[in-house]
């Protein structure tokens, strides 16, 4: 499932079109879900649906909220789909080995799964008075997509109203054993005009050591 019907407010305009190399931020995404899937659904913006349908997918209005559009989108999925990955259009590099190994940690037994990578930046906590105060950085991941679930856990996870970040957060919440896998430092997410000129650096990149 491809996660596309945010509004774009922050950047300025729908982020699931904008161009990088050859293609858009959505027709990557979709790409790479491809590569591992029997078919995708894509929740999208109500008045975008005719727009964002896409060979090999199914389109559908998504919610207000994230979690809106994960429901949204999870209704369209056949019943008999035994895992559910969940994945934002706004990170368009994510690679199809990064979704291979969120498939495979599913197939080998796991009940959901979020690709991570270590958080390099010093970390501080902002107390009620005004003051800085360190955090230690061991341990500490950030989260990316695709989340990978057996399909009963994700349905089970959204069958209550868990408002959380991510679906991996609500599964946790739910009392459901959330692993990692390897993510990747170049799956950015696209939040801002920087985010965009980087991805397109990028895919540049790739299609230079591609040749």
């Amino acid at each position: 499932m491809i996660v596309a019907a945010g509004s774009g407010a922050r950047f300025g305009g729908p982020k699931q079109l904008v161009e990088i190399g050859s293609s858009t931020a959505l027709d990557m995404a979709i790409a790479a879900a491809l590569s591992v899937s029997d078919g995708v659904v894509v929740a999208a913006p109500a008045e975008m649906v005719a727009q964002l349908r896409r060979p090999g997918t199914l389109t559908v209005p998504g919610g207000a909220t994230r979690a809106e559009s994960v429901r949204c989108g999870l209704d369209a999925v056949p019943a008999q789909a035994e895992v559910i990955l969940v994945h934002d259009a706004a990170r368009p590099m994510a690679t199809p080995a990064l979704f291979r190994r969120v498939v495979d940690a599913l197939v080998a037994g796991e009940e959901a799964v979020v690709p991570v990578v270590p958080v390099v930046d010093s970390l501080k906590r902002l107390d009620e008075g005004g003051s800085l105060h360190s955090v230690p950085r061991e341990g500490m991941f950030a989260a990316q997509t695709p989340q990978g679930f057996r399909a009963q856990v994700l349905r089970a996870v959204h069958s209550v109203c868990v408002e959380t970040t991510d679906d991996g957060g609500a599964a946790e919440v739910m009392g459901f054993r959330v692993v990692p896998v390897e993510g990747e430092q170049t799956n950015l997410k696209i939040t801002n005009a920087a985010d965009l000129f980087v991805a397109r650096a990028l895919a540049q990149f790739r299609i230079e050591e591609a040749k």
